[in-house]
C-alpha cells in the first residue's frame, strides 16, 4: 500500500499564518500537523512509501521537512517510511488542480498500481489508522472513516453517511441540509488497487476535481463501499482563531 497525503492547498482562510508556511507544517505543540499524521501512517507495516503532493510554492518546504524524517528511527526501532514529495506545478488558487485532480496527478506520476490510502494533510485526529486498516483488510472493500458528530449545524458542514449494520454505505451526502445520521465522514480513505483506475473515470466524466469527498460519493453508487466507525474525533483547522484554540488545548484534544 502507498499512502498519499494531500497538501497542495493554499489555506487562504488562515492568512497571515499560511502566507509563507503551508498549513500542514504549522506547529501544534512539539511538532507539525503533518508529523502527527505521518506518525499514524507509520503504524501500518504494509505502507511501503508515503507520497506528499503539494504545490510549487511550498514544494521546497516539504522537501526540507521530509529530510528531517527520512531514515529516522521511530519508536519501535525500525526506519521511517520513505517519503516522496511531489510538486503539482500549481502556484495559486486560480490554477490549482483540486484534491481529486492532485490524486490523479500522483497516480500518473508514480504509475500507482496498488492499494492506496489517501488522507488530508491538515486534519488532526485521535482515531488509529491501524484499526481502520484492519477493518479494510477484513472487508476487502474500499473503506471510509466516520466519527460520531451530534451537532446538527456541524453535520451540515460535513459529509454524512447512512450505513447498514454490516458497515456498508447506503447513502452519502455532502453538506446535507437534513442529515440522516450522525456518521460524519472525514478525509481519510483506503482504496483497493482495482479502484484506482476509477478515479480517472470519475474525472473523465466531467465531475468536480475539488474536495476529495466527492469521489466516494460517486463511487458508492457503482460498487460497495464500507465505513469504519472510529472512536475519537477529527479536527479541520480552518481559521486563525481555531488554530490558536487547538494549539492552546492540543494535549487535551489529542489525549496526550
Amino acid at each position: 500500500m502507498i499512502a498519499l497525503i494531500l497538501a497542495a492547498g493554499y489555506a487562504t482562510r488562515l492568512y497571515p499564518l499560511t502566507i509563507n508556511t503551508p498549513k500542514p507544517l504549522l506547529p501544534v505543540g512539539p511538532k507539525a500537523m503533518i508529523d502527527y499524521i505521518t506518525d499514524e501512517i507509520e503504524t501500518i507495516p504494509d505502507v511501503t512509501r508515503i507520497a506528499v503532493v503539494t504545490n510549487h510554492r511550498f514544494a521546497s518546504h516539504f522537501d526540507e521537512w521530509s529530510k528531517t524524517r527520512s531514515g529516522k528511527d521511530i519508536a519501535d526501532g525500525k526506519l521511517s517510511t520513505p517519503i516522496i514529495v511531489i510538486d503539482d506545478g500549481t502556484t495559486d488558487d486560480t490554477n490549482k488542480l483540486g484534491a481529486i485532480g492532485d490524486i490523479q496527478f500522483v497516480i500518473d506520476k508514480l504509475s500507482i498500481d496498488e492499494d492506496m490510502m489517501i488522507i488530508a494533510g491538515d486534519n488532526l485526529f485521535t482515531y488509529k489508522l491501524s484499526d481502520m486498516y484492519a477493518f479494510f483488510k477484513e472487508k476487502q472493500h474500499d473503506t471510509l472513516i466516520s466519527v460520531t458528530v451530534e451537532d446538527i449545524d456541524q453535520l451540515r458542514k460535513l459529509a454524512v453517511a447512512t450505513i447498514n449494520e454490516d458497515g456498508k454505505v447506503e447513502a452519502l451526502a455532502e453538506k446535507p441540509k437534513e442529515p440522516k445520521s450522525t456518521d460524519a465522514v472525514y478525509a481519510t480513505y483506503m482504496y483497493l488497487r482495482e479502484t484506482i483506475p476509477m478515479i480517472r473515470q470519475y474525472l473523465d466524466e466531467g465531475n468536480t476535481p475539488d474536495a476529495p469527498g466527492h469521489f466516494p460519493s460517486w463511487l458508492y453508487t457503482r460498487k460497495d463501499v464500507y465505513v469504519y466507525r472510529a472512536p475519537g474525533t477529527c479536527i479541520d483547522i480552518g481559521t486563525p482563531e481555531n488554530y490558536k484554540d487547538v494549539c492552546d488545548n492540543y494535549q487535551e484534544i489529542l489525549g496526550l
